[in-house]
């Protein structure tokens, strides 16, 4: 394969997991903003929201305080944010046109079709009922395009690359919200295990659709370090770090294996698989949560560094 073809695969897939997670982190953004004052707390819900996309330097140069409007807008429409929705779903589609043949019809459609809707909607209000609609037809999106690529493509390099790229956005994404709840989202003088700390932890579980898989697998109600557990260390969580690192190790040997050599991208990767592997979340906390997904994220990018220039260079 032609490394242009598996960069325009990889940047594809990645393009449309980041523009599924900001739906997600702007839902759970939304739905904690609309709290009861009792609840509420003082935090901003919505500076909180810029700090977990990873888009403050930017915002914050265009905008001097966060507000459901600066934000939704933001994260939503502008051009100049690389980050945004309209910005994914605007590189997404002009990454499935290069490849336009080594994608399935149903793929194609689903980033055609979302970049369709986009260009018809030129108001940019979106609050209420109406923001609401919007966030759950992007996350049907994404479902769309990642399940019709499970469903309906060969188990090839081509297959590979489109997940590499879903499964890195993936964990960056998890890492972040876990991240940002912790050193944000928490006002300092708020006790732990209050009523805005359990309506906190119930957004983020949301915003990774784990509330169910919490109940299944912990049976208790919600406690941090076992919601941190779930997100983190379990592998039955599709959208936990080791699960994703372990999908990312199985395809990329597949790779190594299709193409007769492994290079850095499987060692990277398989280091931060084992660490997982054999980390315990009681000694997570104890070292630092903060301090642990910061040195995730640096792996995760190091992992995302190594793809490139094995393969898509």
């Amino acid at each position: 394969m032609l490394s242009r073809t598996a960069d325009n695969l990889f940047w594809l897939s990645r393009y449309v997991e980041r523009a599924e997670a900001l739906a997600r982190i702007l839902e759970a953004t939304q739905r904690l903003a609309s709290l009861p004052v009792a609840y509420a707390g003082s935090s901003n819900e919505w500076e909180s929201a810029v700090f977990t996309a990873g888009c403050d330097d930017g915002f914050f140069a265009k905008y001097e305080d966060a507000t459901a409007e600066t934000v939704i807008d933001y994260l939503v429409f502008e051009k100049e944010n690389p980050s945004s929705i309209v910005s994914c779903f605007e590189v997404a589609r002009h990454n499935a046109r290069a490849v336009r043949t080594a994608l399935t019809v149903e793929m194609w459609e689903a980033i055609n079709g979302a970049w369709l809707e986009l260009r018809r909607r030129q108001d940019r209000k979106l609050e209420g009922e109406e923001l609401t609609r919007f966030l759950g037809w992007v996350k049907e999106i994404g479902l769309r395009f990642d399940g019709s690529g499970h469903r309906t493509m060969l188990r090839n390099d081509i297959y590979d690359f489109s997940r590499l790229g879903m499964l890195l956005e993936r964990a960056d994404n998890t890492a972040r919200i876990l991240d940002v709840k912790y050193h944000l989202l928490l006002p300092k003088e708020t006790q732990v295990g209050g009523g805005l700390d359990y309506y906190q932890w119930s957004a983020i579980l949301r915003a990774v659709s784990a509330v169910t898989s919490y109940h299944w697998v912990y049976r208790e109600s919600l406690k941090p370090w076992l919601i941190a557990d779930l997100l983190i260390l379990n592998d039955q969580m599709p959208r936990s770090l080791a699960a994703c690192y372990g999908d990312l190790v199985r395809h990329l040997d597949d790779l190594a294996s299709g193409y007769g050599r492994q290079g850095p991208a499987q060692r990277i990767a398989r280091s931060t698989r084992i660490k997982l592997e054999n980390a315990e979340i009681k000694q997570v906390f104890q070292g630092g949560l903060h301090e642990f997904i910061t040195e995730f994220i640096a792996d995760n990018n190091r992992l995302g560094a190594a793809i490139a220039e094995q393969y898509l260079v």
